[in-house]
């Protein structure tokens, strides 16, 4: 693929994305399209890299999570979006943010590299904190799973364990009941159901094992059981554990964007502006899992995709305010 090398980049651009996932690169090209200069910094760390296939994209269902950003980044190349495999470390505003000034940036990229902008877009996606136990990050994204909107047809009807973790738990274990009448939820001495939950477990038919996890059984490279602290062994062939969701933040924090914890209670995100994804620093927007922990390729794609086209009407009110100066 025809990418940019380091040395090749241009000293500013109207528009930079730190990030390249779904996010980035759907707001690449709606900048792309509207005779923008954008540069896009991508680390290469998708956090859905262990997965087989993307589900729930329309007309791209089971794509290989590295082939759907491939045709991304060729899309956005044939907009004249330059591309380049860095990692963002922190960015700074470098001119007051006053009404009627001209808002500029300037990012500091690996060994030393830094280019402006006069619009940022963070894009850097989440990080999934997983419980301490044997076995689970090798497993993580292959038989290991937590949304069942993901992954629930390739193991509907199969033995499925939902692993207490935290408070979206019991959440998952009703929801992967449609995928499955096969579903045992481990309280893993983390989850206590109330009496209405205990009712509602029984009326599903679901199996509730009590005592701690201690590791996960895989004979052959496939998961078999999930192993108790008591050395008892219940067979499954894939768990569901709910993973703290942690904003990818560094870049946020440099520029002073607040992230949050999530109202659900299962991380922390950042808080934006529904219509585009503007934070509370102006001149600087969010969109896909930073924003929206649990939202799927699809729906960071789309978000993105409000992202750009509300950053190139912000450039465009400014571009008019200058002219109308001007014209003065």
């Amino acid at each position: 693929m025809n990418r940019l090398e380091n040395k090749q980049l241009a000293n500013e651009y109207q528009v930079v994305v730190i990030g390249g996932g779904a996010a980035g690169l759907s707001a690449a090209v709606t900048l792309g399209r509207a005779l923008r200069s954008v540069l896009v910094i991508d680390a290469g760390e998708p956090r859905n890299a262990p997965a087989a296939g993307v589900h729930g994209f329309l007309s791209r269902d089971g794509i290989n999570p590295k082939e759907l950003l491939e045709l991304g980044r060729e899309e956005a190349l044939g907009y004249g979006v330059d591309i380049v495999n860095g990692v963002a470390i922190a960015a700074r505003a470098t001119s007051a943010a006053e009404e009627g000034a001209e808002l500029s940036f300037e990012v500091e990229l690996g060994e030393g590299r830094t280019v402006k902008a006069q619009r940022l877009l963070i894009t850097t996606g989440l990080t999934d904190v997983l419980p301490e136990i044997e076995g689970i990050h090798e497993r993580w994204g292959r038989d290991v799973l937590h949304c069942p909107y993901c992954h629930g047809w390739e193991v509907r009807n199969a033995a499925i364990g939902i692993l207490g973790a935290g408070p979206m738990s019991l959440h998952q274990t009703m929801l992967f009941r449609q995928w499955s009448p096969d579903i045992t939820l481990f309280l893993n001495d983390i989850i206590e159901p109330t009496d209405e939950e205990w009712e509602q477990l029984a009326a599903r038919s679901i199996n509730v094992v009590e005592g701690k996890v201690r590791s996960l059984e895989v004979v052959n490279d496939a998961l078999t059981g999930v192993v108790l602290a008591s050395g008892a062994v219940i067979p499954v062939a894939a768990v569901v554990t709910g993973a703290r969701l942690e904003a990818r933040s560094a870049v946020l924090e440099s520029l002073g964007v607040p992230v949050v914890e999530h109202p659900m209670g299962v991380g922390r995100h950042v808080e934006v502006n529904p219509l585009g994804g503007a934070t509370s620093v102006p001149g600087v927007w969010a969109a896909g899992n930073v924003v929206d922990l649990m939202g799927q390729v699809m729906a960071s794609a789309a978000s993105g995709v409000m992202a750009g086209a509300a950053i190139n009407a912000h450039l465009v009110a400014e571009e008019t305010r200058l002219a109308v100066e001007a014209a003065r």
